[in-house]
C-alpha cells in the first residue's frame, strides 16, 4: 500500500456545510462545560477567563494548520495521513492509532454516561440498557450514511449551542437589570470581591490548563470530516476561522456570566452552575432540561467517536498499519468494518466498566488527554514539513495558508508542552503520564515486532501522491 494511496480516499461527500459548522461548534462545546466548569473555577477562581481566551488561541493556531492541510489534502484520514505524508510513516501510524485509542476510551465513558444520565428519570432502570441502546443507535445512524451522522451532529450541536445562549442572555438580563432578583441588578462585583481576580496566584491558571485543554477535545474533528465534506476549500476555512470566537462567546461568555452571579468560592457545591442560574429564574424543571442537554452531548461525542475511530482504522488500512478489511468501503461509502470494530470495543468498554474498580476506568481515560496533546502537536509539525516543501509561488496558491508560520507553530508547541508539565502536578492528572508513556511504548514496540516498520519501506513512493487541491498547489 503506498502513501499515495493513503491519501486518495474514496469516501462519499455528503457533509454540507451546515454540517460543518455545527460539527466544528459542538467539538468544541463538550459535556465539561455544563458539568465539569466548576472543578476548573474552583482550581483557579475568576482568572479561568483568561486560561479560556490563552488555550482557546492556542486551539485556533492549531486549527489554521490543520485547515492549511485539510483544505490541500482533505482526506477523512487528516492527522494521520498528513503524519504519514509529511513527518514519516512511524509518525502516522503512532498517530492514527493514538487517535482511534483516545476516542475508544472517551466515549466509553460517555456511552456509560448516558446509562447514568436516563437514571435521572427513570430511576430503577438498569444502567446498562441505556448504554446500550445509545451505543446500537449511534453505531446504526453511522452505519447508514455519512449524511446521517452530519444530520445527527447538527441538532445535537443546535440543542447545546441554544441552551448556552439562553443561560448567558438570561444571565446578563439578571446582571443589568435583575431579571429573578427583585429588579436589584446582580452587577458583577463577584468577580473580584472574594480573594480577587486571582486569588489563587498565578500557579491556579497554570494547574487548569490541564482541564481546559481536556474541554477542547473534538474541536480537531473539523479535519476528520475534511475528507467527506462536499466543499472542503470553502466550509473548512469557514468552521475554522469562527472557533476561536465560537470559544469566547460559549466559553468565556458563559463562565463570565456565572462567575458574575455566584461567588467562584461556592461554586461546584450546589450542582451545576447551569442548573443554578435556570432555578434562580423560577424554572422548576432546570435540573430536567440541562441533564437532557447533556445527555444529547454525550450522544454527540459517542456519535463522533464512533464516526472518527472508523476512519481512522480506513486510513491506516490505507497506509498499511492495520488489518487491510479496514480499507474496505460498504454499500453506503462509509468505512462499515472499522465502525463495527470501533462500536466492538465500545461494547467491551460498558461491561469492563462494571467488572473493573471506578478507579482503573479513570486510569485509562485520563490517555485521552495526553492523545489530544500528542494529535495537537503533529498538526503544527505536519504542517511546518509540507510548508517547507512548497517554493513562494506554490505557497500563494494555497487554499487557506497559515498565519505567523513558523513562528507561532513553535509558539504553541511550547504551550502544549507546558501543559503535558502541568499533567504531573496534579495526583488525578499524573497517572495520564504514566498511561501514555506505556500506551506509546507499547505502540512503538508493536511497529517493529509485527514488521510494520518493513511493510512502511516496501510500500514509500517516490513521488507521493496529492489530492487534486495539493497536486494544484505543487504543480504535478
Amino acid at each position: 500500500m503506498s502513501k499515495k494511496d493513503a491519501l486518495n480516499e474514496n469516501l462519499e461527500r455528503g457533509l454540507e456545510e451546515r454540517h460543518i459548522q455545527l460539527i466544528a461548534l459542538g467539538g468544541a462545546i463538550g459535556v465539561g462545560l455544563f458539568l465539569g466548569s466548576a472543578t476548573a473555577i474552583q482550581t483557579a477562581g475568576p482568572a479561568i477567563l483568561f486560561v479560556y481566551v490563552i488555550a482557546g488561541f492556542a486551539m485556533f493556531i492549531i486549527m489554521r494548520a490543520l485547515g492549511e492541510l485539510a483544505t490541500s489534502y482533505p482526506v477523512s484520514g487528516s492527522f494521520s495521513a498528513y503524519a504519514n505524508e509529511f513527518i514519516g510513516p512511524l509518525a502516522g501510524y503512532m498517530t492514527g492509532w493514538t487517535y482511534w485509542f483516545m476516542w475508544v476510551v472517551t466515549c466509553m465513558a460517555e456511552i456509560t454516561a448516558v446509562g447514568v444520565y436516563v437514571k435521572f428519570w427513570i430511576p430503577t432502570m438498569p444502567q446498562w440498557i441505556p448504554a446500550l441502546a445509545a451505543l446500537v443507535v449511534m453505531t446504526c445512524v453511522n452505519l447508514i450514511a455519512v449524511k446521517a451522522y452530519g444530520e445527527f451532529e447538527f441538532w445535537f450541536a443546535l440543542i447545546k449551542v441554544v441552551t448556552i445562549i439562553a443561560m448567558i442572555v438570561l444571565g446578563l438580563l439578571m446582571i443589568v437589570f435583575g431579571l429573578g432578583n427583585g429588579g436589584k441588578p446582580m452587577g458583577i462585583s463577584n468577580l473580584w470581591t472574594h480573594g480577587g481576580f486571582f486569588p489563587k496566584g498565578a500557579f491556579g491558571p497554570a494547574l487548569a490548563v490541564t482541564m481546559v485543554m481536556f474541554a477542547y477535545l473534538g474541536t480537531e474533528l473539523i479535519g476528520v470530516t475534511a475528507g467527506e465534506a462536499k466543499n472542503p476549500e470553502k466550509t473548512i476555512p469557514s468552521a475554522i476561522n469562527k472557533v476561536f470566537w465560537r470559544i469566547l462567546i460559549f466559553y468565556v461568555g458563559a463562565l463570565f456570566v456565572i462567575m458574575s452571579l455566584y461567588p467562584w468560592n461556592t461554586l461546584g457545591t450546589t450542582g451545576s452552575p447551569f442548573v443554578l442560574t435556570f432555578s434562580k429564574l423560577g424554572i422548576s424543571a432546570a435540573a430536567g432540561i440541562i441533564n437532557f442537554v447533556v445527555l444529547t452531548a454525550a450522544l454527540s461525542s459517542c456519535n463522533s467517536g464512533i464516526f472518527s475511530t472508523g476512519r481512522m482504522l480506513y486510513n491506516l488500512s490505507l497506509q498499511g498499519t492495520a488489518p487491510k478489511v479496514f480499507g474496505k468501503l460498504g454499500k453506503t461509502h462509509v468505512p462499515t468494518t472499522g465502525i463495527i470494530v470501533s462500536a466492538f470495543f465500545l461494547l467491551i468498554g460498558v461491561v469492563l466498566n462494571y467488572l473493573a474498580p471506578g478507579k482503573v476506568f479513570t486510569y485509562v481515560t485520563s490517555v485521552a488527554t495526553l492523545g489530544a496533546i500528542w494529535v495537537w502537536g503533529i498538526i503544527l509539525i505536519a504542517q511546518m514539513k509540507f510548508r517547507k516543501k512548497l517554493n513562494p509561488d506554490q505557497v500563494k496558491k494555497l487554499h487557506f495558508p497559515m498565519f505567523g508560520y513558523p513562528y507561532l507553530n513553535w509558539i504553541t508547541l511550547a504551550f502544549l508542552a507546558f501543559v503535558v508539565v502541568m499533567l504531573a502536578f496534579n495526583k488525578d492528572t499524573m497517572i495520564s503520564l504514566v498511561v501514555g508513556a506505556i500506551w506509546f511504548v507499547l505502540l512503538f514496540a508493536f511497529y517493529f515486532i509485527f514488521g510494520l516498520n518493513k511493510k512502511s519501506a516496501d510500500s514509500k513512493d517516490p513521488n507521493p501522491g496529492q489530492s487534486d487541491s495539493g497536486q494544484e498547489i505543487l504543480g504535478k
